[in-house]
């Protein structure tokens, strides 16, 4: 049997992939215009966001959209001159997938189990690939833990992907809002969790509050020792 052994330098270099959440309007989907030569692989319509930006976008409506888009990007020439591909968001994509599961079965349990399955699949293959940096953003859900304090963690159709969608990923990031003592409100990312956020930055390269600039981002997590 033969054995590949490669580096863990290897994975420094093969792209980040990093998950981001936030209420709605904050600022997920502007956060495109800030990565890399990006490509937005959508399932919402909330676009409006970046008229002002020209990025190419992918409509998906169906599983064999996302599936037909995953081998165009792999496969494709035209896919290699994008460097970040902005999945926006993967808790629309799913709904729109459980829509659809739902319309073939009468058992619920049964559409959300395919959910879990082919979402899944979808995230890792996503997730995985290899020279691509890939942006997934998620809608943010609201509940109160054990103790009483109101939490904050991303959000998907379905308990089982909701409680397993941060186990995916590396780079998991809360999009805030935060105000200055004048008043003026700004926009920031926050790394590493607290009692109310999930958060995590397994790269240990970025403080607790970033900018929102998925660039800069990139290329801090990026950043090899002795740089």
């Amino acid at each position: 049997m033969a054995i590949k052994i490669t580096t863990t330098k290897d994975y420094g270099v093969s792209g980040v992939k990093v998950l981001v959440y936030s209420a709605a309007g904050v600022g997920k989907t502007v956060l495109c215009s800030t990565a890399p030569k990006p490509l937005i692989i959508s399932a919402e319509s909330g676009l409006l966001s970046l008229q002002d930006h020209d990025i190419p976008v992918i409509e998906v409506k169906s599983v064999e959209d996302v599936n037909d888009v995953y081998e165009w990007v792999t496969s494709s020439k035209e896919a290699e001159q994008y460097e970040t591909l902005c999945l926006d968001s993967i808790t629309e994509i799913a709904e729109v997938l459980l829509s659809e599961f739902k319309a073939e079965t009468k058992d619920a349990r049964q559409a959300y189990g395919q959910l879990a399955d082919e979402m899944s699949k979808t995230i890792r293959s996503f997730r995985d690939l290899k020279g691509k940096n890939v942006y997934f953003t998620a809608k943010m859900i609201r509940a109160s833990n054990e103790d009483g304090i109101t939490v904050y963690y991303p959000m998907m159709p379905g308990k089982t992907m909701t409680n397993g969608l941060s186990f995916f990923f590396d780079e998991v990031f809360a999009l805030r809002i935060g105000k200055l003592g004048d008043g003026t409100t700004y926009r920031y990312l926050q790394t590493q969790p607290d009692l109310q956020y999930d958060a995590k930055d397994r790269s240990g390269r970025l403080k607790m509050v970033e900018e929102p600039d998925l660039t800069k981002v990139f290329n801090k997590i990026r950043l090899q020792k002795g740089e």
